[in-house]
Formats: C-alpha cells, sequence, structure tokens
C-alpha cells in the first residue's frame, strides 16, 4: 500500500501467508493433490523468509545503526532462494514418482477451491507490497516476485482441477503441474541467488522489472 513502510508491508504478507498454509495442508490431503501440498509447501519456505527478512528490515533501520546492517536483507534474500530450492526438490521428487507409477485420482473439486482462493488472497498481497516494491531492493523484489508466480500457479492449479472436476480424469496433471510449477520456482530462486550474490560483492542490481 502506497505509503507504507516495508516492515508493515511485509507483516501484512507474512499474516496473509500463514493463513494459507493450514488451508493448502487440508485441501491438499483431501484432493490427494500434490500441487496443493507443493503450494503450502513454497508458502512455507516464503513465510520463513519473511519473518527473518521483517527481522533483517527492523535492525537496518534502527537509529544509529551501522549501514553495513543493510546487508541483512540481501542475506535473507538468500536463505529465501536456498529454502526454496530446497523445498522444490522434494515436490519435483514426489511428483516424477507419481508421473512414473501411475497418478493418483485426485478429487478436482475441492483443488480448484483450494487454488483459486490461494491466487485471490496471493493478488491481494501483491497490491499490498504495490509494484514499486521490485525497484526497492532485492529483498523486496524476491518478495513480489515469489508473490507473484505464486498467484500464476495458482491459477494454473485451478484451471487443473476445473478440467478434473468436470471430467473425472487427466489426475496426472496434477503432478504435471507440481512440475512445471517446480521449474519456475527453480528459475526464479537462482536468478534471486544472482542478484543476491552480485549485490554482496558491491556490484550494480538493476531492480527495474519493465
Amino acid at each position: 500500500m502506497k505509503g507504507w513502510s516495508q516492515r508493515r508491508r511485509l507483516a501484512v504478507v507474512l499474516l496473509l501467508n500463514l493463513a494459507l498454509i493450514g488451508g493448502l495442508l487440508i485441501a491438499g490431503r483431501v484432493s490427494g493433490a500434490v500441487s496443493l501440498l507443493a503450494a503450502a509447501g513454497d508458502t512455507a519456505a516464503d513465510s520463513v523468509a519473511l519473518l527473518l527478512g521483517l527481522v533483517a528490515v527492523t535492525v537496518r533501520d534502527r537509529p544509529g545503526a551501522d549501514p553495513a546492517r543493510s546487508r541483512a536483507t540481501t542475506i535473507v534474500a538468500l536463505v529465501n532462494g536456498v529454502l526454496l530450492l530446497v523445498v522444490t526438490a522434494i515436490i519435483v521428487a514426489e511428483a516424477v514418482h507419481r508421473l512414473r507409477h501411475g497418478s493418483y485420482a485426485v478429487l478436482g473439486l475441492p483443488m480448484l477451491l483450494a487454488a483459486v482462493v490461494t491466487c485471490v488472497v496471493l493478488l491481494l498481497g501483491a497490491v499490498v507490497l504495490g509494484r514499486d516494491a521490485g525497484r526497492e531492493d532485492v529483498h523486496m523484489r524476491s518478495v513480489l516476485i515469489d508473490t507473484l508466480a505464486d498467484a500464476t500457479a495458482a491459477g494454473a492449479v485451478a484451471v487443473a482441477g476445473g478440467i478434473i472436476a468436470a471430467t473425472g480424469r487427466f489426475h496426472w496433471l496434477d503432478p504435471a503441474l507440481a512440475l512445471l510449477v517446480g521449474g519456475l520456482v527453480v528459475v526464479a530462486a537462482l536468478h534471486l541467488l544472482r542478484d543476491g550474490l552480485r549485490q554482496l560483492r558491491g556490484e550494480r542490481v538493476d531492480f527495474d522489472l519493465d
């Protein structure tokens, strides 16, 4: 939101993410959809990084704090990238297992509903962060990119859930989407790690998303 501090925006997005985790886990268990469990794992990793980011921003903005502490937000961005890679590796392994040994039957309707709610909540989080967050620093950029990427992934899961609910078939869409989401997350995480390492070395990082 315009005029809100980084700390306030991060806190609101953290609360939105925490609210999603439980719902995604329950929906994933009920529907049997690995794509929802992937979203829950991704959201949990993002929540950890958001919490660390709040700590880092608080330390950075303390009156009289050492300017060198501004590096804390960059370090948090790197932690975020590593967490994303770890969670994604676990989900991809499960998705590959399902594709190789036959896709589990999933319930399309709860998959659809959970994905739609997730997409809406994440888009709300992106609005709270604001588009200009992508130009503030590497940490805020990472949070904005993660939020938008997760909203897009949730939209894809909703489409798949709708197809499965309407036809009772094409259950392979669930692990296939989990793989697709995993690939997108890996690309975003690697870019994040690259930018974070460049900033730690003192190199200029272009935050312009246009």
